[in-house]
């Protein structure tokens, strides 16, 4: 049923605040809770009981649901609104990450050290359309919990197998390929069933004495690198081709 309980105009509220720490990877680890936007996404969550509160803009109506909702004014709602999307938030419970041991590959395994919330979160959303077996965050990457990784994973961020692991330098690997400027060209690449595909940081690249077997996207000259989710994304599509679905 639709229902308002409580009104917020104070920026000194105590709920306020403890949604504002949930713009950063420190207060979503802290409080286990994130911010979640885009209809879509907020009406999968609710119907699979995930909702803490909703959070809405002045004039705004509630979703069908028998979940606390709590009105904002506008200047409080966009501040928290960091997409701008004008639709209702949702305070979403964050299952803990199990930590990433090391071991080998059980299928198509990623490792990623993002540190763009927006590449992390397209990236996820790529993840579970090629059916990646698991996802391991290093101490590099941006929260996945973040609104904008959130937002740009259409909501793959919580039906995906995370976990999180040590810095990118200090990962151990087996059957792990990377992708780099150097190293035969990805058409050639004879995938294994189960590997790593290590991406290292945006701009930075993968540390030299990472041991993987690096590989080369072909490119026009006139283009020095592409963006990292759209080289995983070559990576991953390749590797569906050899292996199908």
């Amino acid at each position: 049923m639709k229902r308002k309980d409580l009104e917020i105009s104070s920026r000194q509220n105590a709920k306020f605040k403890l949604w504002q720490s949930l713009l950063e990877a420190k207060g979503i680890k802290s409080e286990g809770l994130c911010l979640v936007s885009g209809a879509k996404v907020v009406a999968e969550l609710i119907a699979a009981g995930q909702i803490e509160e909703l959070i809405l803009p002045p004039k705004s109506k509630a979703p069908e649901a028998d979940i606390p909702v709590i009105q904002l004014t506008g200047e409080l709602f966009n501040e928290l609104d960091v997409i701008g999307t004008k639709a209702p938030l949702a305070v979403a419970r964050v299952t803990r990450l199990k930590n990433w041991t090391g071991g080998a590959a059980e299928g198509l395994d990623l490792i990623l050290a993002l540190s763009d919330p927006s590449n992390l979160g397209a990236l996820l959303r790529s993840c579970e359309a090629f059916g990646v077996t698991r996802v391991i965050l290093t101490k590099e990457c941006a929260s996945p919990f973040l609104p904008r990784a959130i937002r740009a994973s259409a909501g793959s961020v919580f039906r995906l197998p995370l976990f999180v692991g040590p810095a990118l330098k200090e990962i151990p690997l087996e059957s792990a390929f990377g992708l780099d400027l150097n190293g035969p060209d990805i058409s050639a690449v004879d995938w294994p069933t189960r590997m790593y595909l290590v991406l290292g940081e945006e701009g930075q690249g993968l540390p030299e004495e990472l041991a993987v077997q690096r590989v080369r996207i072909p490119m026009a000259r006139s283009i020095e690198s592409l963006n990292a989710m759209a080289a995983a994304s070559i990576a991953l599509f390749s590797y569906r081709q050899k292996h199908p679905l």
